[in-house]
């Protein structure tokens, strides 16, 4: 290696900061006399402008099974006349007493102006056979009318005996037109039967409505009373 780069001398001592020499060396690249260097701003660079948030949706109402809940249907009777007639009240009279009390009961707090009564009949009567099949088709009914029950009232009957029997009812509800019509989710068994809108001052009207609380009497055909359904 000394015979390519010669003998190296060592330093015999640590470099010393020579502040002479830096200033003339400052000088020499452009520094100026003072040898003070000109601080320059730090330009920002340009920033976009953020975008704006969109507006998150309130979250939808869940159920108790964390799944989105239903929307709230509208009550088709909401826009009706309130009326004076209690018909929860009455429900519960007419549970709580016998029909020598809840009979007169009914007619005493009656809302004729904001409430009508309504006779139904099946119209295949003929199809009917066992008994404990045509109450199953009155109860059946009823619970596809669950909705309905806050403002509806009903006693259905069955009249006669296996393979020779009837259905028919009388109906009240908050209003004077046919309900079912109201809303779809009630129309699917209104259309077995004939609807017929009764006079609610009349003597035959109050006549067939107390056979039908007391379940007593027989049709048009002559066949007794059989059993019956209360929709409270």
């Amino acid at each position: 290696m000394k015979k390519v780069v010669g003998a190296v001398v060592l330093a015999e001592k640590m470099a010393q900061f020579d502040a002479a020499k830096f200033a003339e060396l400052q000088k020499a690249s452009g520094g100026g006399d003072s040898g003070k260097k000109d601080k320059k701003k730090a330009e920002k660079p340009k920033q976009e402008p953020k975008p704006k948030k969109e507006k998150t949706p309130a979250p939808a109402e869940e159920d108790d099974l964390g799944m989105p809940a239903m929307p709230k249907e509208k009550d088709p009777f909401a826009a009706m006349p309130k009326g004076n007639w209690d018909m929860d009240d009455f429900k519960r009279f007419y549970s709580n007493n016998d029909e020598d009390k809840s009979v007169p009961y009914f007619w005493e707090k009656f809302d004729k102006e904001n409430f009508s009564i309504w006779r139904c009949d099946y119209k295949y009567n003929d199809e009917l056979a066992m008994v404990f099949m045509s109450c199953n088709l009155m109860g059946g009914m009823y619970q596809r009318l669950e909705k309905l029950r806050k403002n509806a009232f009903a006693s259905m009957a069955l009249f006669g005996e296996n393979n020779n029997s009837t259905i028919s009812g009388i109906w009240v509800w908050k209003g004077h037109d046919l309900a079912f019509e109201l809303s779809p989710d009630w129309q699917i068994d209104y259309n077995s039967y004939e609807w017929k809108k009764l006079d609610a001052d009349s003597a035959e009207t109050k006549e067939m409505v107390n056979n039908y609380l007391c379940w007593v009497g027989e049709d048009s055909g002559g066949r007794k009373f059989n059993q019956g359904k209360i929709f409270k």
